[in-house]
């Protein structure tokens, strides 16, 4: 394989794409696990979080776990791509406070990423985002749509909002959608109506995009809190895992294959779990000449984000275990795609 650059990282592909020169972006998702500063904020529950909570959170330890998701964010993509991930969807951080001390940490500086970042109105409050290149991504609109839960008691319980960002990768139209959606807590079966509402709203806002414009290049991503043969990516964003399958305005999941082979970016009670993922509208699969096209997804697990011992041997190496700080990266694996575009000649 025959590397050159022009906007990116161009590449010579082999057999399947003959003599054909492509760029190459890359986006992704990862959830921090609870990035939150040392500051006791009233009216979310952070209190943990605070240099007085029962975790002990304090300066060194905020700093040394911005640097080490910094550390995983530098290097993701960069062996098709010098520049990484062109832009990524994250999640459980508290303010756009923590996000501007990530951007300025010396692993990703030199990329300049730039935020979009809005406060929901979910009790622990921690949000979704966007951290993005410029050189890549210009960013025309961005906006939140609320989910709404009720409980049984018939009172609303504040969750994360969806993120939407439109823009333009490298000069295409695109519709980035960062999610966050409603934990299992409560039971599986009693809180799948939450997340099946949220992916509602995702389907919503995608056939609005798609109306207008049926080769959209649309990104759901997110943590979703299911899995991809879950009824609320399944059934209501209607996502399938083989390509072949993916009709007009239809949606395209590449980690349902994945997951059934037992790959999963989460463990609980050593059973895996693949709620991070990374959903495409078929535009990305059937796109017009010379327009970005999916090309691979990939869970990011290097063995330094593997725990090496204690009870969580084998899970994702974590920030806390049992209350104690161990000082790992996150309890789950980022996740990204690569996309390719010919190269005008």
């Amino acid at each position: 394989m025959r590397l050159s650059f022009f906007f990116g990282l161009l590449f010579m592909a082999s057999s399947l794409f003959s003599q054909d020169r492509y760029e190459v972006v890359h986006f992704g998702f990862y959830n921090f696990e609870n990035l939150f500063d040392t500051i006791d904020t009233k009216g979310v529950r952070d209190e943990s979080f605070s240099v007085n909570g029962d975790l002990q959170w304090n300066t060194p330890k905020y700093f040394e776990k911005e640097s080490h998701i910094a550390r995983v964010i530098s290097e993701i993509g960069t062996k098709t791509n010098k520049d990484g991930l062109a832009f990524f969807g994250t999640a459980e951080v508290e303010n756009r406070s923590v996000l501007e001390d990530f951007v300025k940490q010396p692993a990703v500086a030199r990329r300049h990423y730039k935020i979009v970042h809005y406060d929901s109105p979910d009790q622990r409050g921690i949000d979704v985002a966007l951290v993005y290149q410029e050189k890549y991504l210009k960013v025309l609109d961005s906006r939140t749509y609320k989910l709404t839960i009720i409980n049984a008691n018939g009172k609303e319980h504040p969750t994360r909002d969806i993120l939407y960002v439109h823009g333009e990768l490298l000069g295409e139209p695109i519709h980035i959608l960062v999610n966050h959606w409603p934990s299992r807590r409560g039971g599986e079966a009693k809180t799948q109506p939450f997340r099946n509402d949220a992916a509602a709203i995702c389907k919503r806002i995608s056939d609005s995009i798609m109306v207008e414009n049926p080769k959209a290049h649309i990104v759901i991503m997110g943590d979703l809190n299911d899995d991809p043969v879950s009824p609320s990516v399944k059934k209501v964003i209607g996502a399938k895992g083989k390509i072949n399958k993916v009709k007009k305005k239809g949606f395209y999941n590449p980690w349902i294959k994945p997951y059934k082979n037992g790959l999963g970016t989460l463990a609980y009670r050593d059973a895996w779990s693949l709620f991070d993922q990374i959903i495409l509208s078929e535009g990305w699969l059937n796109p017009p000449k010379n327009s970005f096209k999916f090309y691979k997804a990939h869970v990011y697990s290097p063995p330094y984000l593997v725990q090496k011992i204690g009870k969580f041997r084998g899970y994702p190496y974590r920030t806390f275990a049992g209350g104690q700080y161990i000082g790992g990266y996150s309890d789950h694996f980022p996740v990204y795609v690569t996309a390719i575009r010919k190269v005008k000649e």
